[in-house]
């Protein structure tokens, strides 16, 4: 019989999980359109995020499911390693993303015009986020899962990229500083880029075992 605490804490995470995917629904929509829109790089690269999360959260909600619905150890833990390596491969893509955008961004020196909606999303995901990824990452700890641990990392990256598109619309709106999410976003990479690589050190860790 599993631990008691254990099941509450799968249950805990399937229910942070469906708030997740249902979040990441409606700001990829809102970011996406408001980017297009407002010719913002980085909310559009924003919205772009947030797709990955949902990728990377409804994964997560599988796994867990999976779990709570009563599968047997060894099968758990080969969901748990897919999980994990769908987690890194949607931080790599992330990565790829900023990366070009940012560039291309630089190079044409593309001016986002100001966004209310885009700067609604973006303060709310700076009070959502941090929370769903302080909760992902007690859950993760409590059951032993790398994959929800970086889904948590996941959340705190679209945190950072909302204060980031914030920063960048309200410098362009005030002083002209057009440049400056394009190079926030390449700053960003320093912390995201150090988080993929220790994502799919996890993978292979995982596949050595």
């Amino acid at each position: 019989m599993k631990d008691a605490s254990r099941v509450a804490a799968v249950r805990s995470g399937i229910r942070i999980e469906v708030f997740t995917v249902v979040w990441m629904v409606i700001e990829a929509a809102v970011s996406l359109g408001a980017g297009i829109v407002a010719g913002s790089i980085l909310l559009t690269a924003f919205g772009l995020d947030s797709v990955i999360e949902l990728i990377s959260g409804s994964v997560l909600l599988w796994r867990l499911s999976f779990e709570s619905g009563g599968g047997e150890a060894e099968r758990v833990e080969r969901v748990e390693r897919i999980a994990t390596r769908v987690v890194a491969v949607t931080l790599a893509l992330l990565c790829v993303y900023v990366v070009v955008s940012s560039i291309h961004g630089l190079a044409t020196q593309a001016k986002p015009e100001s966004s209310p909606v885009g700067i609604g999303v973006s303060i709310a995901a700076i009070v959502v986020m941090p929370y769903l990824a302080f909760r992902k990452r007690r859950i993760a700890e409590r059951i032993e899962s790398e994959a929800l641990e970086g889904d948590a990392v996941e959340s705190i990256i679209c945190a950072y990229m909302a204060g980031t598109v914030l920063v960048g619309l309200a410098l362009n709106a005030l002083i002209g500083w057009w440049w400056a999410e394009d190079f926030a976003a390449l700053v960003f990479l320093f912390w995201l880029g150090r988080e993929t690589w220790e994502a799919f050190e996890e993978v292979r860790e995982g596949a050595e075992e």
